[in-house]
């Protein structure tokens, strides 16, 4: 039998399929969500249902968000599952989670084992929702999880760092050995939880700009932001704002950032 085959389901690449069967681990990440009967939990990407079974044991009901129409049909025809769950078959990019949590009627608590090629993106996507949304525990690849919770001066600081830290204070649960999964992946796993602040620490007023400032810093990392910035602020900016000119992307912390990015819409045409 293929080793890309489990309980009968043909992983699928082009949706990054790779499904866990180790109990220990599977027993430690329901532990760390720690979901309680009451709650509003939604699953994304529940696969084969590894985590979602002893998950939805614990609750009267749950919503999962399945793209693969193979895996949601094996679903909504589950033994004991199928009157527990709310089936939303879509990408979960395009889910409205704040709709979710509306018709739930309180904050969400979403968790996953995402797939490797969606997971920043789809992690920026919920962040638009932080305010719908009480928690999140993600199954990511151990180097994502070690560029979330990076702090400056750091080879895995990054742009994604700067924006899961403006949104969320972040956790690391638990790391899982690629044997973990069937097809076993050529990378190492963890489990990451974010919180989305109540109060944010350093609050932006356009993210957009942010989002800019960051990626033209990070998109030039070998550069001092003197270089890479230079379209947006001049040296003396810079130091006047608490910025040395003559760091790098990676040396800039998340207040530095904000405060760049609150300066910039408050002067747009300071600089060409």
């Amino acid at each position: 039998m293929s080793n890309n085959v489990h309980q009968g389901h043909l992983a699928r690449k082009r949706f990054g399929q790779n499904f866990l069967h180790d109990s220990y681990i599977i027993d430690s990440i329901v532990s760390a969500i720690h979901p309680l009967p009451d709650q509003a939990v939604v699953e994304i990407g529940p696969g084969l249902g590894a985590l979602t079974e002893p998950v939805a044991e614990r609750l009267e009901h749950m919503t999962v968000i399945e793209l693969d129409r193979d895996l949601a049909a094996r679903l909504a025809t589950h033994p004991f599952m199928q009157q527990k769950l709310e089936i939303i078959q879509q990408d979960a990019m395009t889910v409205d989670f704040a709709a979710l949590a509306a018709k739930a009627g309180q904050p969400l608590r979403v968790f996953g084992n995402l797939p490797y090629n969606i997971s920043t993106p789809l992690m920026f996507h919920l962040f638009s929702y932080t305010e719908a949304i009480r928690d999140m525990h993600f199954m990511l690849q151990k180097e994502v999880v070690n560029r979330l919770v990076a702090g400056p001066n750091s080879k895995a600081y990054g742009r994604l760092s700067v924006m899961a830290q403006y949104y969320c204070h972040i956790i690391p649960v638990l790391e899982v050995p690629p044997e973990s999964f069937r097809p076993a992946p050529k990378v190492d796993s963890a489990v990451v939880r974010l919180v989305p602040h109540a109060t944010l620490p350093y609050p932006v007023r356009d993210l957009q700009v942010l989002a800019r400032i960051t990626s033209q810093a990070f998109n030039q990392r070998r550069k001092t932001v003197r270089n890479s910035l230079a379209n947006l602020f001049t040296p003396e900016q810079l130091k006047d704002l608490g910025v040395d000119p003559v760091l790098r992307a990676e040396n800039i912390s998340v207040e530095q950032y904000c405060r760049l990015a609150n300066w910039l819409t408050e002067n747009p045409t300071s600089q060409a």
